[in-house]
């Protein structure tokens, strides 16, 4: 009997993003068919780090979808519309929650199967918040005169939060003119609604990544409300001497649409590894009805698959988690995945706090922003 090929994986620090995986692993090692073994780097990580200089190390990448644009100009990732027919991928395709597996779609070809899907979504304290819980982002504003209201700003997420109001106000990014940051005057009512609500809201948890602060929001002291921040499965269930925390769709804008940036996970496959039958039947089993809809949500997940999204017993589970944001999900936005992409949402995002410190007009932050997008894009385009 020929010995399990070995894979070294690489994911990220949460049980989220790790518990499913490693058990996945555990069973067909136990069955004889692969080896993995799956390493974790920090949230900080997951968000930033150089793509290329990861699969020069790991065999199979759990990545965000902005860094394909990287991976596509290092050439460090395998196409996997080689490794898989189009029937098996078109149907994983329509099978997917939102635009979570067409975002790992770039340059004709397909990067990553996604395990995982999120976006921002608004969380809240059910037991502790006064009143109904906001449907508008101007509902959200009056909460904040009354209730500690607490903002997702650290790392990317004030780039992404702008995003995303924006998004709710008809100003999608990029999405007119690739070279145009924000198109129409959707951009700026956003950032007068962001900074008139950063200048109310409780700064507590400000420098606090999403999962510190739904840590910080399941304390008997938290903000009660955070209006955009990206969904975890895990914190509707109270553990560590916290509490159980409620997940809503996001604040809608002036017409109703419900602004909200795109995150999950996919996996993809290095250049380096090797491919075999071994790898290929252990990523479509991860992408099955059977571990999408039980291994992945029994073991802290949160599925790429509509179908669990909208199984009765996966949401009975999680306090209807995913029938309580698939709205939000099924409508969010893929960013920006162009080569320099992630270094244009890095300078953003201190650009965005900046300029939130200093209550900056409309007119300079929006510069600024357009200013940064054209560098990036341009640093990664092809020589």
């Amino acid at each position: 009997m020929n010995p399990a090929p070995v894979y070294r994986g690489l994911t990220w620090d949460h049980p989220r993003g790790y518990a499913a995986l490693e058990e996945a692993a555990s069973q067909a090692r136990s069955r004889g068919e692969i080896d993995i073994t799956w390493e974790r780097q920090p949230l900080e990580g997951f968000e930033s780090s150089a793509i290329d200089e990861l699969a020069e190390r790991y065999d199979l990448i759990v990545l965000d979808h902005p860094h394909v644009g990287d991976a596509v100009a290092a050439q460090c990732l395998r196409p996997l519309d080689q490794c898989f027919d189009a029937d098996q991928l078109g149907a994983w395709c329509a099978a997917s929650v939102g635009h979570s597996f067409d975002s790992y779609h770039l340059a004709g070809h397909q990067w990553a199967l996604p395990l995982d899907a999120a976006t921002q979504v608004a969380a809240l304290r059910a037991d502790r918040i006064e009143g109904p819980v906001p449907d508008t982002w101007l509902d959200v504003l009056a909460l904040a005169r009354r209730q500690p209201v607490g903002l997702s700003l650290a790392g990317p997420h004030a780039m992404l939060s702008l995003f995303s109001i924006a998004a709710a106000h008809g100003a999608r990014p990029a999405s007119d003119d690739p070279d145009t940051l924000f198109s129409g005057d959707g951009a700026g009512a956003a950032w007068a609604l962001l900074r008139e609500l950063h200048a109310v809201a409780d700064a507590r948890h400000a420098a606090l990544n999403p999962i510190g602060l739904l840590g910080a929001m399941a304390r008997p002291d938290g903000v009660v409300y955070c209006p955009l921040v990206y969904g975890y499965v895990n914190y509707t269930v109270a553990h560590n001497g916290g509490a159980a925390l409620r997940f809503a769709e996001a604040p809608a804008g002036p017409t109703g649409q419900r602004g909200s940036t795109l995150g999950g996970t996919g996996v993809a496959v290095s250049s380096r590894a090797a491919w075999t039958p071994a790898l290929r039947d252990h990523l479509t089993w991860l992408m099955s009805p059977t571990v999408q809809a039980g291994l992945i949500p029994q073991h802290q997940g949160q599925p790429s698959a509509r179908a669990a999204w909208e199984d009765e017993t996966v949401n009975a589970s999680r306090g209807g988690f995913f029938q309580r944001t698939r709205q939000t999900t099924e409508q969010a936005l893929v960013r920006p995945r162009h080569a320099g992409y992630i270094a244009f949402q890095t300078a953003a995002s201190a650009a965005v706090r900046q300029a939130l410190a200093d209550r900056a007009s409309a007119t300079n932050v929006l510069a600024t922003l357009q200013a940064l997008h054209e560098r990036h894009h341009q640093a990664g385009a092809p020589a």
